[in-house]
């Protein structure tokens, strides 16, 4: 009897500490300094947008498919549409259609800082243009939207640069730092050799200059509302590195012959056992310190009653981490994922295939290499004979600091627009600009700070992609004073 008292009055004691535990397991203190009304023009905004996404700059692997001369008309846009750029910035040309504005600062001897954006877009898929509810390059503004193709990846984060650089110089502010407008023509065609950004960066580089911090597109504002446990907050998840890419080919080669007289296994049943074992044996999961970071953020905003369980999330972490595996959306943030995308064999259905390939798609977590893919198709893969190749390759970026000044500003201003924010550092599961200029920038941030539904943000690349007329103001009232505030020796 006694044990059970001791037993009973030791859970009480724990439970009572549990739940000052949860009292005080709230967010941390950052200081809310409410951004000023802007002087934005978000009527201007959506004209330019709307024209913008009438050119078809539609970057291919294959550059012989690409329409060139849409790049020019679209340069020829921006110069009409933003005219006090293009009177006070310089301009170059990077070839064959990547962009580079300087805007001379008061004190060219202070690091510059870069804002980045990527002119083209991905084909709409053939077939299902009529899905479209406005075609897909119209830019049709219908009062609560505008739409195509382009509308949320990305030349709203580019006009809105554009937009707001010219807003500064209709104020008459000038720079300290030089601020670097940087416009590939060929994001969207991943781990290519010849890359716009990479070519840009280049001519920085080769001119001697050292970027004080980059900003690029990445996270975004996403609505959070879970009644009773996260009730209308905002999660601004800045990207501070992204996942690196492997496109690799797994081959089985054999005799082939007629379908008549068959093997046991052909070349397809061969790379069907290959294809299972690699998908029977996924990466190990784990998380990082920033999604250590974005976990504990949320669990801090929890209402009181949830944060007696979500102030113990060190603790629950090995549940979190089961959970997260068996989630798609989830699962991309603690491993190296692995997505059997394509496959190919015999040109006929009574021939034997005598090469059998499928394609492999990696997001490899930091610190995970191409060799390491590769290392890992051969370990599980029992077929020794089994070819492997890299098709198209590049490496996770390395991690930005989030003790950056020029993170503090994103920071700072997401809190000032919208005081519900959630501020948190996060890993990027595509591909950026950004990571070609890690040669030239320690603090390499990815945030585009427009307010997006889950759903709308599967639209980029999707059917009826589309930007929220609602989420303009924020995002042009975010860029000029990021400009501003970056720009500054201090």
């Amino acid at each position: 009897m006694k044990k059970s008292r001791v037993a009973l009055a030791a859970l009480g004691a724990a439970a009572a500490a549990n739940a000052v535990h949860a009292a005080v397991y709230r967010p941390k203190k950052v200081e809310i300094k409410p951004v000023p009304e802007e002087n934005v023009n978000v009527d201007r905004y959506r004209q330019n947008l709307s024209k913008a996404i009438q050119y078809k700059t539609i970057s291919y692997r294959e550059t012989d498919r690409v329409d060139w001369n849409e790049f020019t008309k679209f340069h020829k846009f921006l110069d009409e549409a933003y005219p006090l750029i293009a009177k006070n910035l310089e301009k170059e040309i990077i070839p064959p259609a990547n962009l580079l504005y300087r805007w001379k600062g008061t004190k060219s001897d202070l690091k510059p800082i870069a804002l980045l954006s990527h002119q083209d877009v991905v084909p709409v898929s053939s077939g299902t243009e009529a899905d479209w509810e406005h075609d897909a390059f119209s830019g049709y503004d219908d009062g609560e939207f505008v739409w195509g193709r382009g509308a949320v990846d990305m030349k709203n984060h580019l006009i809105a640069v554009m937009e707001s650089v010219e807003a500064l110089l209709e104020d008459g502010f000038q720079p300290e730092r030089d601020v670097y407008l940087l416009f590939g023509d060929n994001e969207e065609v991943v781990a290519n050799d010849q890359n716009g950004a990479l070519d840009l960066m280049t001519t920085l580089k080769n001119r001697g200059i050292m970027l004080d911090s980059v900003l690029d597109e990445g996270g975004a504002f996403i609505p959070i509302n879970i009644p009773g446990v996260l009730n209308d907050k905002i999660l601004a998840g800045v990207g501070v590195a992204e996942k690196g890419y492997a496109d690799i080919e797994i081959v089985c080669n054999a005799k082939g012959g007629h379908s008549s007289q068959p093997p046991v296994h052909s070349a397809l049943g061969e790379l069907a056992e290959a294809i299972r074992a690699i998908e029977a044996n996924q990466f190990k999961a784990a998380f990082n310190e920033n999604m250590k970071s974005l976990i504990d953020s949320v669990a801090r905003e929890c209402t009181y009653p949830v944060r007696l369980i979500t102030c113990n999330v060190p603790l629950l972490r090995p549940a979190l981490l089961e959970v997260c595996k068996k989630i798609p959306f989830a699962a991309c943030l603690v491993r190296t994922t692995t997505a059997v995308t394509m496959a190919q064999g015999s040109p006929a259905a009574n021939v034997l295939p005598q090469r059998a390939s499928a394609t492999i798609n990696f997001r490899a977590m930091p610190g995970t290499t191409k060799d390491d893919l590769v290392a890992h198709i051969r370990r599980v893969v029992k077929n020794k004979d089994l070819e492997i190749n890299v098709l198209n390759a590049k490496e996770a970026s390395k991690f930005s600091p989030t003790d950056s000044r020029s993170f503090k500003i994103i920071e700072e201003l997401c809190k000032g627009i919208l005081p519900n924010s959630i501020v948190a550092p996060y890993l990027v599961m595509g591909g950026t600009d950004a990571y070609h200029y890690e040669p030239i920038c320690d603090n390499i941030n990815r945030f585009a700070p427009f307010i997006l539904e889950i759903g709308l943000l599967r639209c980029a690349h999707g059917t009826n992609e589309r930007l929220p007329i609602a989420c303009m103001k924020d995002g042009l009232t975010f860029f000029k004073n990021y400009i501003r505030r970056a720009s500054a020796e201090n």
